[in-house]
Parts: C-alpha cells; structure tokens; sequence
C-alpha cells in the first residue's frame, strides 16, 4: 500500500502511527499539543523517534466526550496538517468521521482518513475517500452492545462498512481495517478482541490495532492513563505477533523499539 508517496509492506512489518490530539480533551493527553507550533514539535519528534505516519484529531473521541462543530474541527486540524506537510515529508492521517473535516484535511495535504465509525456515520465520507483516491481505515464501532456471537458479529460489522467502501469504488489495496479496541465493547470483550486479532486476517486486509494506554489496560493492571506504557507494549508485541500491520500509540520511541526488537527475531 502507498500512503503519502511511502511503501508499506503489512506483510513484512508493523508500522507506528503516531498519535496527535490537537484537543484540550482528549483521555490521555488533552491540551498537550493544541497550538501548531506544539503541534509540529511533537511531530518532528515523531517523526525522529520512528513513527511511520502521524495521526492528527481534531475532536476527542473518549467515553463521554463532546462533539464539536465541522468548524472547529478544521481549524484545529488544518492549520497543523499544513505545518507538517512543509516541514517533513512523513504521511499524515486525519483521525476524522465527518466529511467535511476528512475534504478540508486531504485538500491540507492529509494522506489517509481514519474514521472511527467505519464509514457509517456520514453519508459522504466514502465518497470523500474514493474521489480523492487516498487509503482509509475502517474501525469497527456501533451505536450498542447487542451482540449475538461477538467475534462474528464484529466481523460481519466490518463487512458491512467493506460493503459501502466498494460500492463508492474504494480500491481493495487503499483498505485498512481496525477492530475498534475501546469502542463499543465491554472490558472482557477488549479482552477478547485482541486475544483473536487473527480472525480479521480473514477478511483480507491491513490491520491497524489501536489500543495504546487505553482502559482495558487500565483495568487490567490498575494502573492511571500516564502509567500503561507497559501494558501497550505487551499488546503491541502481542499483535505484531497475530496480524497487527500497524499499532497507533502515544510512544512512539517505545513501540518502535519493541517491534525492531521482535522484527530481528523474527529475521534471524
């Protein structure tokens, strides 16, 4: 797959998408990085530390979080993408579910769109991906918890959104899939998601595990949000190992080292 002029080969190796919330509210690291210059620092520093490509948002998406306007959005976003864009030549993503944002972000110079809602929140957004002919990722998520056989369910959730990428004429080869780790899905249930990462290996595309500091690490090691870098690691070894062909995280100097680690293993 070509994202932003870059060859990733999913099949050899595990790529980091580095995360940049330009948002005074997000879980981990709200008000962090929510001026351009920050911003772009935090990038540059990404980028030096091994990241692949750089995840911008724009809106928190935390439990209980509030939505804010297309706007807004794109004022925090923009501005950022553009920054990035001239100072390096990493690929960037736009962490968006709403079209207009992911338009305003790609005609910035965004590289991927990373919708949270796999293509079913907005109408247009598919339509948005397939006119610019850049890569998405699709992320599982739904508006409840009523699942009959929850693995299955979740794939056959995938297969939906898959469904309305290729009906918009979305490319097979700009498609990567996210199991939605956080997203509607109880503390077991993330448990669980990732313990079978390789099932969705069936459904025949790249997949992105994002689960970087998130509760179900919490929970498990009871442990605040500035203490899960461990626990990331171990899910970022863990999904390497089961089909991960990239990980979103906060550390990105860790998880880079972590997976050149498990990489030389696996070559020797």
């Amino acid at each position: 797959m070509i994202i932003g002029g870059r060859a990733f080969d999913f099949d050899r190796y595990t790529y980091v998408m580095g995360i940049l919330n330009v948002t005074p509210d997000s879980f981990s690291d709200g008000g962090r990085w929510n001026t351009t210059d920050k911003a772009l620092r935090t990038a540059l520093k990404m980028a030096e530390e091994g990241a692949d490509i750089i995840d911008v948002g724009g809106e928190s998406t935390r439990p209980g979080y509030t939505k804010i306007s297309d706007d807004e959005e794109i004022n925090r976003v923009v501005p950022v993408i553009e920054r990035i864009k001239k100072e390096t030549d990493i690929p960037v993503s736009i962490d968006t579910y709403k079209s207009g944002v992911a338009r305003a972000a790609l005609e910035a110079g965004a590289d991927l769109v990373n919708d949270i809602w796999g293509l079913k929140y907005d109408s247009y957004m598919a339509k948005v991906i397939a006119e610019h002919k850049i890569p998405c990722c699709i992320m599982h998520n739904r508006k409840d918890t009523d699942y009959t056989d929850f693995l299955q369910d979740v794939k056959a959730d995938l297969q939906e959104s898959l469904q309305i990428a290729k009906a918009m004429g979305i490319a097979d080869d700009k498609i990567i899939i996210d199991p939605g780790i956080g997203f509607a899905k109880n503390y077991e249930q993330n448990l669980l998601m990732i313990k079978n990462l390789s099932i969705l290996k069936e459904l025949g595309y790249p997949i992105l595990l994002a689960a970087s500091r998130k509760s179900v690490i919490g929970l498990t090691l009871d442990l605040p949000v500035d203490e899960r870098l461990e626990g990331t690691l171990a899910i970022t070894v863990y999904g390497a190992l089961n089909g991960a062909g990239m990980v979103r995280v906060h550390d990105v100097k860790e998880n880079v080292r972590a997976l050149r680690m498990l990489q030389a293993i696996r070559e020797v």
